[in-house]
């Protein structure tokens, strides 16, 4: 470690990235340090390539045109003027900019897949990606334009743009700055790309990655928030803690469902509505097979965070230099189905759940399922009570069932059929990316009608995790006792959920869900 090196930093080494290190530098702003060993590997590749060219070899991207134009020679003295004009050509997105965060993660995972050396491109090029990043300097980049094969071009390509210094940055506020100017500001020289620079710059798999990448990180803490509230819910609902015996999951023993029963038995024990509520023989679906439901999405989340963890440190583009062979070989690695897939999965799970947590809010909501007043009102019928937060709670439902529909069914035939199947990775990631954003609204909805039907079951007292979570609550969010617009009541509770707090006082009771 040099003198200013921090062990904070992140090292993108083509081999160590973690998901949560992406995080780290996308949304924290942890500064970005590119190892020793990275630099050799770049610099071995670059060389291979270099002695390839002056021998006359025909290398695709270097001396060649691209895509269907592939068998196209280009002359030698214009290689670099073809790798300008293809980041020009390709800078063809449109519809609204992508989150900052979802840029700066591309554009790390873009660097870390030069670090691996296969890319052929110069230290200089990956330099230039670290000091946007902890400047910041962040391309501004459309988020239509993508298929996910050959990876993501139109986005990248912005990047690109930036790195050359043309293209627009983002500015604090969002709107789009000229990149120039952004580069200028932050002291960065901008790139005049060598040979096959371009091309390593746009083809890969780095922008569905990375949006697809930090939605996971939050649809693994939802899954966690989903695990509180229904534990409220089933709480305030005195439903059978037999359901989650220890026995029944170590015989049908998935990963997902023994770790959702536990974590319920730790949030349910404690208080005395267990012991107090008259008990059915046994609780609806939706409560008694909660550890069930949960479980599945929750074995799903760790097939794409290993299917994520395996691209984060991949070579993605094409071709792909083998330095110590000294050859460059073809192949499809910038092909996004691994990662669509996986995040197409997310979005089944995504809907699941969200089905899962609306459903337990009607439960709380309608008399005869739940033995309290309707809607949880304090004066029904003059009090229309928590009526409206269901219909929202099935809106939301609604569009992220839509949501639900695998991007990865379809394909497109492009470049004149050279490109005929694509992953469409891109909209698999952007899907999953709003579909966290809606169940989080959904699960907020679920705690406040969880909360307010504990309420109801006063004096009685609520288990031990179920009450740090009440408290919290009832923080931001009294009684409703009276009718008042509940946008501002659901928005605060969704905040709680965004900043994690929520989770975080449960966990600070019972241990890691």
């Amino acid at each position: 470690m040099g003198p200013e090196e921090s062990p904070l930093d992140v090292k993108p080494d083509g081999e160590g990235l973690t998901l949560e290190q992406l995080a780290q530098v996308a949304r924290e702003g942890a500064r970005v340090v590119l190892p020793q060993k990275a630099r050799k590997r770049m610099a071995d590749g670059r060389r291979a390539l270099e002695a390839m060219l002056r021998e006359g070899e025909t290398v695709y991207g270097a001396n060649t045109g691209f895509g269907a134009l592939a068998d196209t020679r280009i002359d030698p003295d214009k290689s670099e003027e073809l790798q300008r004009r293809l980041v020009l050509s390709h800078s063809a997105g449109l519809g609204e900019p992508l989150a900052a965060e979802v840029v700066r993660a591309a554009m790390l995972l873009r660097l870390n897949t030069f670090a691996k050396g296969h890319s052929a491109v110069r230290v200089a090029l990956a330099e230039t990606l670290v000091r946007m990043l902890n400047a910041p300097v962040t391309p501004y980049v459309h988020s239509i334009g993508s298929l996910g094969a050959s990876g993501d071009l139109a986005p990248l390509s912005e990047v690109a743009l930036v790195v050359q210094g043309r293209g627009y940055a983002m500015a604090d506020d969002g709107r789009a700055v000229d990149g120039r100017r952004a580069l200028q500001a932050a002291g960065i020289e901008p790139v005049r790309l060598a040979s096959r620079e371009g091309l390593a710059l746009v083809n890969g798999t780095q922008m569905m990655t990375a949006a697809g990448a930090l939605a996971l990180l939050d649809l693994e803490h939802l899954l966690k928030a989903e695990l509180v509230a229904t534990a409220v819910v089933a709480d305030a609902l005195g439903a059978r803690r037999s359901a989650f015996d220890r026995r029944i999951f170590e015989v049908r023993p998935f990963p997902g469902a023994v770790r959702a029963a536990d974590a319920l038995r730790r949030m349910l024990k404690g208080g005395d509505l267990d012991s107090a509520l008259p008990k059915s023989v046994q609780d609806a679906y939706s409560i008694r097979c909660a550890p069930q439901i949960i479980g599945a999405s929750l074995d799903s989340m760790a097939f794409a965070r290993r299917q994520l963890e395996v691209e984060l440190n991949s070579a993605t583009d094409n071709p792909l230099m083998f330095a110590e062979d000294g050859e460059y070989v073809s192949g499809g690695n910038f092909h996004g189905e691994p990662v669509a897939q996986a995040l197409d999965l997310l979005a089944i799970a995504i809907a699941d759940v969200a089905t899962l947590s609306e459903r337990h809010t009607n439960r709380l909501l309608h008399p005869d399922l739940s033995g309290m007043p309707p809607f949880l009102a304090s004066e029904p019928g003059l009090d229309s009570g928590l009526m409206m937060a269901q219909y929202t709670a099935a809106a939301l439902v609604e569009e992220l069932r839509a949501l639900a529909r695998p991007a990865t069914a379809n394909s497109a035939s492009t470049s004149a059929d050279q490109e005929d199947h694509v992953s469409l990775g891109m909209h698999s990631a952007l899907k999953a990316r709003r579909g966290a954003e809606l169940l989080r609204n959904v699960v907020a909805i679920e705690l406040v009608a969880g909360v307010q039907a504990l309420d109801f079951r006063a004096p009685k007292r609520p288990a031990g995790g179920v009450a740090e979570v009440y408290n919290l609550v009832r923080r931001i969010v009294p009684f409703y006792n009276d009718d008042r617009p509940l946008n501002d009541d659901l928005m605060r509770v969704t905040e709680l959920l965004r900043i994690g707090e929520v989770v975080r006082v449960a966990e600070a009771r019972v241990g890691t869900l």
